[in-house]
């Protein structure tokens, strides 16, 4: 860090803090550069500037590197890390240009004049994006140094500094978060930052802390309950305002994916905040990827979805042979709404789509694009959801949970309304906790006997899927481990040919090699089948001639998850030649 900011001048500086960003926020005003003596001097001029901090803020539409995924192709970060092909040499990051952008802001506004309550407003923007860029900075490293004042080449003491323990960095982060609530005014578009969005930030952010302080007590901090205090207090606030609502039109087949390929988010009653793309200004994204381009989803991701009557899928009969068209039978619908189901049309096509059996077969849909012209590379245009209201509603959920306060009446007010959504049955607590799925005891087995607190962790992986917050969940459970295991895609009795669009009409075949055809000879069709090889080295059958799809990748180079140390990422090394007061991260030592 110290290297960069040495070899940047004070004008250089200040034309970065408007970098422009290619999303929804729009209503800009344009500035090409910016000097201490022409800006700051207006409220316009500090929403100039905040205007463009709005590019650290964004939308996910997957769970790459989580147990979410079946396989990647060319491989997510974070599977490289579990394979031991990152290290203190090879890693980018530590970068600290967007928290400098916002300590710019913070040391000039006061140089405006105006009404106190919008040069508050502001202020609170800059802090709500300090916050945040902070708090990503505490997931990756742990310790790190923090910093409240732009640097200037001759803070010598300050470039050089050592790191600050986490406690006091995520104490400086949660007032930043309460001075954003408290101060952010309301705006006429959820494409902006509100008090609702600080307070739903503040609310993630205090569930992440108050969670990971309980269950990663190597840190020794004995103070997770103030943040899950705050988690529950914070997310009550956004329930209590009665702004927000759980979107349905009763269409309980259709109402949770449309959510997510929406092409106007903008009177959503869900949406907290949200991202707006628009083909007319060529606002675009590339969700259309999530769909059979270089990976599926993991058949552990399907089974956690419940049955129809909310009794275990696993606790069936015959569950783990179950064929691509059964696995959907019976199951909250939410299963099919994320994850192709047989049938399923593309928008941009007349016949049902057969999925990429190299990768898996369970296919993402959700986020895909229902409109033709939305289906091509960097071409999408679908409103994404950046804080959606079910989020609120499952922390609230689990921060009560983990307290150990949560009661039925809670769970009617959070859980509970996104079962209805899918007219899924209702989470009933004596139930969850005089009969504990024995499946999720054993993936979540520090949750202890609390039955409920792993039915709300199974609600948080079904609701959430796909929306980048899994791996997190991972880390601040302390089961990282999980990340160790080989993921699987569809069953297959036998080598042969299937019906996966759900016609009574075979449509892949799955052979051990080109050679080795006996199995479709008979078949009159045979030459229009979509057919994968297990001879192509990338997947193979977990009994060799049936089974659930396995990947060669799992095998011959496993994930291997070290603890404590990948639940940090090392610090270039460097930066810590450059700066010998940095210590690296735990566990990279």
């Amino acid at each position: 860090m110290k290297s960069f900011i040495k070899n940047i001048s004070f004008t250089i500086l200040a034309i970065l803090i408007i970098v422009g960003c290619e999303d929804e926020f729009l209503d800009r005003t344009p500035i090409d550069a910016v000097t201490e003596g022409q800006f700051f001097k207006s409220v316009m001029d500090l929403e100039a500037y905040t205007n463009g901090l709005y590019g650290y803020i964004g939308a996910g539409y997957n769970d790459l590197g989580s147990d979410n995924i079946s396989h990647h192709n060319s491989g997510s970060d974070i599977e490289k890390l579990l394979r031991g092909d990152i290290n203190q040499d090879n890693i980018g990051g530590w970068d600290w240009s967007g928290i400098r952008k916002v300590n710019f802001f913070m040391h000039r506004y006061q140089n405006v004049a105006g009404p106190s309550e919008d040069i508050n407003h502001y202020v609170g923007v800059a802090r709500f994006f300090r916050a945040l860029l902070y708090y990503n900075k505490v997931k990756t490293y742990g310790d790190v140094p923090w910093y409240s004042k732009d640097l200037q080449t001759d803070d010598i003491e300050l470039l050089y500094k050592a790191k600050d323990p986490r406690a006091m960095v995520v104490d400086s982060i949660m007032g930043d978060l309460e001075f954003a609530a408290t101060n952010i005014k309301d705006a006429p578009t959820k494409t902006r930052i509100t008090k609702w969005s600080a307070l739903a930030l503040l609310a993630r952010i205090a569930l992440h802390e108050g969670t990971y302080r309980k269950y990663h007590t190597e840190l020794g901090l004995q103070d997770a309950s103030r943040f899950l205090n705050r988690a529950a207090t914070a997310s009550k606030e956004i329930m209590d305002s009665g702004r927000f609502a759980i979107y349905t039109t009763g269409d309980y087949q259709n109402d949770y994916r449309d959510l997510f390929s929406s092409l106007d988010l903008s009177a959503n009653n869900e949406m907290i905040l949200f991202a707006d793309y628009d083909k007319v200004l060529k606002r675009f994204h590339n969700s259309q990827t999530v769909m059979d381009y270089e990976y599926a989803l993991s058949r552990s991701l399907v089974d956690t979805y419940l049955k129809r009557d909310g009794t275990p899928f696993t606790s069936e009969q015959g569950n783990e042979t179950k064929t691509f068209k059964e696995i959907f039978e019976n199951r909250d619908p939410r299963l099919a709404q994320t994850i192709m189901s047989p049938g399923f049309v593309k928008a941009d096509s007349k016949e049902p789509y057969r999925m990429k059996l190299s990768l898996g077969g369970y296919v993402q849909t959700k986020f895909f694009p229902s409109n033709e012209d939305g289906i091509t590379w960097n071409g999408s245009y679908n409103d994404l959801p950046i804080f959606r209201y079910a989020e609120i509603l499952l922390i609230n959920a689990e921060a009560l949970a983990e307290l150990g306060t949560l009661a039925q009446t809670d769970l009617d007010k959070s859980i509970n309304i996104l079962r209805n959504r899918v007219q899924m049955p209702p989470l009933n607590m004596g139930t969850a906790n005089a009969g504990i799925d024995p499946v999720l005891a054993d993936r979540y087995s520090n949750a202890g006997e609390n039955g409920v607190l792993l039915e709300i962790r199974r609600e948080r992986r079904v609701e959430l899927a796909t929306e980048g917050f899994r791996f997190d969940d991972l880390m601040r459970w302390n089961l990282g481990k999980l990340l160790e295991d080989s993921q699987q895609g569809i069953f297959i009795p036998a080598f042969g040919a299937y019906d996966v669009t759900g016609d009574g009409v075979e449509d892949v075949a799955i052979l051990n090699s080109p050679d080795e055809t006996g199995p479709i000879d008979g078949l009159s069709n045979k030459e229009d089948l979509s057919k994968f090889y297990v001879s192509d080295n990338a997947f193979y059958l977990e009994n060799g001639n049936n089974g659930r799809i396995m990947f060669n990748t799992d095998r011959d180079n496993p994930k291997i998850f070290e603890e404590p140390k990948y639940y940090y990422r090392p610090i270039p090394r460097k930066e810590i030649l450059l700066n010998n007061n940095l210590t690296q991260s735990p566990g990279w030592e």
